[in-house]
């Protein structure tokens, strides 16, 4: 279904993307407060996508459209927040060019592999899931980038965390490449 509670939940996560730039472009306000609302508005979001599956489940209200949207608000709310972490000077440009990088390359990947009739060869995998939920804990750190509780810097962390994500991005695609390859190597001929 287009719209239903589940996918709303979905759309919302697109839709926060223009409101965590535009903190950041909120005159007259302090860098810490602009940090603290851009790492609660996408902490709130990035809680949507749980929801939102844990929803479709639990009220029978999966769809296809869902599936497909389900990931590329993932994609769209993760490569705008690296790129305002890269405007911000908190992230690297190579980090951000290997996670969204990736994520051009596998979803390009996985549509070839359902044209093909091969999408299991490309389902998600574990591997995967962590590397999502490391970035998850590194974008909100470094939006915050300050000292969390007295006691975390969360920009250190968040810059070891982002790095952590880069590697398990670049593993994850080699491990789909892998898996992909001999159906590639089959389509090829």
């Amino acid at each position: 279904m287009f719209f239903n509670i589940p996918t709303l939940f979905t759309w919302a996560r697109i839709v926060a993307i223009p409101l965590i730039v535009a903190v950041f472009y909120w005159e007259g306000v302090p860098a810490a407060t602009q940090n603290l609302v851009a790492t609660v508005l996408f902490v709130v979001f990035a809680l949507t996508d749980w929801a939102d599956g844990y929803l479709a489940r639990k009220m029978n209200q999966t769809s296809s459209f869902g599936a497909f949207l389900d990931p590329v608000a993932d994609k769209f709310l993760v490569c705008a927040c690296v790129l305002v972490l890269v405007h911000l000077d908190r992230a690297d440009v190579f980090v951000a060019l290997i996670i969204i990088g990736r994520e051009i390359a596998i979803s390009a990947l996985r549509e070839w592999m359902a044209m093909i009739g091969a999408n299991r060869s490309v389902a998600v995998h574990m591997l995967g899931k962590v590397k999502t939920t490391v970035q998850m804990v590194a974008i909100p750190f470094l939006l915050y980038d300050g000292v969390l509780l007295g006691l975390l810097d969360t920009h250190l962390w968040g810059t070891v965390l982002i790095w952590a994500a880069a590697v398990l991005t670049v593993w994850s695609m080699v491990y789909y490449l892998q898996k992909a390859l001999p159906e590639i190597r089959a389509k090829a001929r």
